[in-house]
C-alpha cells in the first residue's frame, strides 16, 4: 500500500496557485495594455473622422456658396437675353413657392378628413347604441310595468283573500 504525505499535495497546490496568480496578473497587465492600446487607437481614428468631417463641411460650404453664386450669374444672363423671361421665371419661381406650401396643407387635409370621418363613425355607432338601448329601456319599462300591475293583481287578490276570511 502506498501511504500519501498529506503535505505533499498541498505544497504543490500553493505551488500552482502561486504560479497560476503570477500568470494572471501578468495576463492582467498585457491586457490593460492592450486595452489601453486600442483606446488610443480609437480616440485617434475618431479624431481623425471628426477632422475629415470638418474638412467635407467646409468643402460643402463653399460649394453651396459657389452654386449660389452660379445661379445669381445664370438669372443675370437670361434677364439680359431676354426681358419677359425675367418674368417668366419669376411667375415659375411664385408657382414653385406656393406648391411647395399648398404640399403639407393637402396632407394636412386629408389628415382632418380621415380624422373627422372617424369621428363621424365613431359618433354614428355611439347613437346607434343609444337607441339601442332606449329600446331595451322602454321594453323594460313595459315589462316592469306589466309587473307592477301582475303584482297589484295578486296583492288586491291576497287583500280580498284576507276580507273574505
Amino acid at each position: 500500500m502506498q501511504t500519501t504525505d498529506p503535505a505533499q499535495p498541498q505544497s504543490q497546490q500553493m505551488v500552482s496557485f502561486s504560479f497560476s496568480s503570477q500568470m494572471s496578473r501578468e495576463d492582467e497587465e498585457m491586457a490593460r495594455s492592450a486595452l489601453s492600446a486600442f483606446r488610443a487607437k480609437e480616440d485617434e481614428i475618431e479624431k481623425r473622422k471628426m477632422e475629415v468631417r470638418e474638412r467635407v463641411k467646409i468643402q460643402l460650404g463653399r460649394v453651396e456658396e459657389e452654386n449660389r453664386r452660379l445661379a445669381n450669374i445664370r438669372e443675370e444672363l437670361e434677364s439680359m437675353a431676354d426681358p419677359m423671361r425675367k418674368e417668366v421665371s419669376w411667375v415659375r419661381k411664385k408657382i414653385d413657392s406656393v406648391n411647395k406650401e399648398l404640399k403639407p396643407l393637402g396632407a394636412t387635409v386629408q389628415k382632418k378628413e380621415r380624422e373627422y370621418k372617424e369621428a363621424l363613425d365613431t359618433f354614428n355607432e355611439k347613437n346607434r347604441e343609444k337607441v339601442q338601448l332606449l329600446t331595451k329601456l322602454m321594453e323594460m319599462g313595459q315589462l316592469v310595468g306589466e309587473s307592477e300591475k301582475l303584482r297589484l293583481k295578486k296583492l288586491e287578490e291576497l287583500s280580498m283573500g284576507i276580507q273574505t276570511d
